[in-house]
């Protein structure tokens, strides 16, 4: 962590409550959040009404004043906490209500609470809660998928993508105990279907042991890396099955990030130069010199490490792909 986590509120009182500056407090750590609400008489009567995000207070104690206080004390992924991050920091959001009067009533008291951290270079988002994205287990490794939104900060709104526009794509793998694991897509391809048969018609996004095909043609690419263990495709939506819902089987690969060769490997091309380029290690692009040929297996150590349980095939959608650019 490169800095202190900080807590940044925004004060909203309503003046009939009475509430001073300091009576509530905030704590903020990496991964929970401490509060403290000192609450008047007013609002003493009953502590289910006194709420942060979905969240009723730990520990509600009365005072001798007849003032009370309630403590809250949660985790972010607790609350419907509201998770998000730019490249430099990752904020989580929620609100301090009180509820005099239940639902459709508003809040007579909103008190917004924000904690905001630099972020960690270990940091992997934490897309679970999209509807379009994709988390398995295998052995003892979790690989995820998402589809983002065009910040790259949480999962997209919609998966509804006008042709030449941009669909970011999101994977990683929990690395747990394993030592530092480089996530790759070996093969990813576009079809009708969310299960492949013999005769399915499909669309080569990434062939050849991670060769980006696609961006040959479009305007698809990775983007850098922000840790070993995740990667993002830049993938411009494309007009295969325009209009119906697509798929994107990809195969995921955990591997050796001191270990790469031609068939494990992440290669963009560069229509500038006409050239392969080697997504983690510039000073090997000749590794990628294979992606417009047939890139060979050439030790045997791949087969066995893909016996041991670090290959995923996943499939991500469905998308809509409009020829609407609008």
């Amino acid at each position: 962590m490169n800095g202190l986590w900080q807590c940044i509120s925004i004060f909203v009182f309503a003046t009939a409550l009475g509430m001073a500056e300091d009576d509530i407090q905030i704590v903020c750590t990496e991964k929970s959040v401490h509060i403290t609400w000192k609450v008047n008489k007013s609002m003493t009567g009953n502590p289910a009404r006194l709420l942060l995000g979905n969240c009723f207070p730990t520990r509600f104690s009365n005072t001798s004043t007849g003032e009370a206080e309630a403590e809250f004390i949660f985790q972010f992924s607790d609350c419907g906490f509201k998770q998000m991050a730019t490249w430099k920091y990752v904020i989580y959001e929620n609100k301090l209500t009180y509820r005099p009067l239940p639902k459709p009533y508003p809040p007579s008291f909103t008190y917004p609470v924000r904690c905001v951290s630099d972020k960690p270079n270990a940091w992997i988002p934490y897309f679970q809660s999209s509807t379009s994205g994709v988390i398995q287990g295998h052995g003892d490794l979790a690989f995820h998928m998402a589809i983002l939104n065009p910040e790259f900060s949480g999962p997209a709104e919609s998966n509804i993508f006008p042709l030449d526009s941009f669909v970011p794509i999101w994977a990683g793998v929990d690395q747990q105990t394993h030592q530092p694991l480089l996530l790759l897509l070996e093969e990813c391809v576009a079809s009708t279907t969310l299960e492949m048969y013999p005769d399915t018609l499909t669309y080569p996004i990434i062939a050849n042991k991670g060769c980006l095909v696609d961006g040959k043609k479009s305007h698809s690419t990775f983007l850098p890396r922000y840790q070993s263990s995740s990667i993002l495709l830049h993938l411009q939506a494309f007009k295969f099955a325009a209009g119906e819902e697509v798929y994107i089987h990809c195969k995921l690969i955990a591997w050796d990030p001191d270990n790469l060769n031609e068939l494990k490997k992440a290669c963009n091309y560069n229509k500038a130069t006409g050239e392969w380029e080697l997504l983690d290690d510039p000073s090997k692009n000749s590794l990628c010199q294979c992606c417009d040929s047939t890139c060979i297996e050439r030790s045997r150590r791949d087969t066995q490490s893909a016996a041991q349980g670090l290959v995923l095939n996943s499939v991500l959608g469905p998308l809509i792909i409009t020829e609407d650019s609008s």
